[in-house]
């Protein structure tokens, strides 16, 4: 067979709707300045779809360091991968910096936070090794899982039984192979907005020996008494012995680090192939990302403004009778029961006729006949904002129950 028939017959889970959905419910264009309303075709709407907890980016102080590091350095200064010759002092500072605010020794940067992960995985990792990870971990592990060779067991979501059953499996496994075990979870998972059980996993190593990797992209800047992350939250910092976090959600930027042990973090700085054959970060960028580790780090009233959107959001919508499922972070799932077809209804009618933009998650990434819309409240919100929003979804609930939504076929409006 040809590749590209076998393509052409079967274009995937979401492919599928692409003549369809493209440009309104899959790819959609927003425009306006980031924050609690933009603009979608042309009308302004309450944005609950960017991961900008705290505001950052859009805040005056970061966009005014963004575009004067730019300014002066442009685009492409420094040139070549890090390693060869595009290293600078902004770089090792803001290593430094990271380091000191999640409490680690070390700290070392990678462009990307799916990019970055995938690598680590693969560079940390020999074939002898064996992995235990969490059924509902992020894509960018499960791909960074497909490039291990070794053996490699998911745990039910956040159960902790099902962990150590299957760490006991993975420990006699690794001893056999003269390898080790490396448990991955989450700080905070991103769909459904569980902190991973972190504390639990922490207290498995009194009586099993393996390393922890926590990737903690919802977490970083958001749970914790400083913003450190889930770790500190849960008060088991110390014991993640490979920290990792986006610039993605919290410091609204491109970006992310890795942190732990220093001879660790040396060893994923000098053998990373995502790092060592890719281009160094621009330093503009890492200009700008350092002010914005400085204003989470000392403008702690942007954490607590997010959280105050954060529990009115949620309180507001359990008091309506919406499940929320067991969010404990500020990811804030709403479960509905209905078609894929009704599921784009309701999303159409709250976009054109509530002016509200939220992110729709359907089958195949949960059951048939389930409905997700996931809200991001941020720092930016207002008490506004969130008041008209669970009102609208009470209405959009009652529709759906009625019956409003059924149609045969997804429609785009014009």
């Amino acid at each position: 067979m040809d590749i590209f028939d076998r393509i052409k017959g079967n274009r995937g889970p979401l492919g599928q709707y692409a003549e369809a959905a493209e440009g309104y419910y899959i790819f959609p264009k927003l425009t306006g300045e980031l924050g609690n309303r933009m603009f979608f075709k042309g009308k302004e709407v309450i944005m609950w779809s960017i991961n900008d907890y705290l505001g950052l980016a859009n805040h005056p102080e970061v966009r005014k360091v963004d575009g004067e590091a730019f300014a002066e350095y442009g685009l492409a200064y420094p040139m070549g991968a890090r390693m060869m010759s595009g290293n600078t002092d902004q770089h090792d500072a803001l290593e430094v910096e990271l380091a000191d605010f999640v409490k680690k020794e070390k700290a070392v940067l990678v462009n990307f936070g799916y990019q970055g992960i995938v690598s680590a995985i693969d560079c940390l990792l020999t074939r002898r090794d064996v992995v235990v990870y969490d059924a509902d971990a992020h894509a960018c592990i499960i791909d960074g899982l497909r490039l291990h060779m070794g053996k490699r067991f998911s745990y039910m979501h956040n159960d902790v039984e099902s962990c150590e059953k299957h760490l006991k499996t993975a420990i006699s496994l690794a001893e056999e192979q003269g390898g080790g075990v490396m448990v991955i979870t989450e700080g905070v998972f991103g769909m459904q907005g569980e902190q991973g059980k972190l504390k639990e996993i922490v207290a498995l190593k009194k009586k099993y020996n393996f390393r922890l990797l926590v990737d903690d992209a919802h977490g970083f800047g958001t749970q914790g008494a400083t913003g450190a992350g889930t770790g500190e939250e849960q008060g088991v910092q110390d014991e993640i012995d490979v920290y990792f976090s986006t610039f993605a959600k919290s410091m609204g930027s491109i970006g992310a680090f890795f942190a732990g042990d220093a001879d660790i973090m040396q060893f994923l700085k000098y053998n990373m192939r995502s790092q060592i054959f890719a281009k160094s970060m621009p330093i503009g960028q890492v200009i700008g990302n350092r002010k914005r580790l400085q204003l989470l780090r000392d403008n702690v009233s942007l954490k607590n403004k997010l959280w105050e959107n954060v529990n009115l959001l949620q309180s507001g919508l359990r008091s309506a009778g919406f499940d929320i499922g067991k969010t404990n972070s500020c990811v804030t799932p709403v479960f509905m029961h209905g078609s894929v077809e009704e599921a784009t209804a309701l999303v159409e009618d709250l976009r054109e006729n509530f002016h509200i933009f939220c992110s729709i998650v359907v089958y195949p990434v949960i059951p048939k006949g389930r409905i997700l819309l996931r809200l991001i409240p941020t720092a930016t919100h207002t008490v506004e904002d969130i008041n008209f929003t669970i009102d609208a979804f009470v209405s959009i609930k009652d529709k759906l129950a009625m019956g409003v939504y059924q149609r045969d076929a997804i429609i785009i409006p014009n």
